[in-house]
């Protein structure tokens, strides 16, 4: 992809990228960690 390297799938799972089959692929959770003290802001760009 001429996208790579700033857009890559991750399996999620201990398997090496470049020989990981579709089942080896799980979803993320992705936590965005807030406080009065440590403000948190998230940048979405679009492809």
């Amino acid at each position: 992809s001429s996208w790579f390297p700033y857009v890559d799938r991750n399996p999620q799972t201990f398997v090496d990228i470049y020989n990981a089959k579709e089942t080896d692929f799980r979803s993320a959770d992705q936590r965005i960690y807030r406080s009065g003290k440590y403000p948190s802001h998230l940048v979405l760009p679009v492809l």
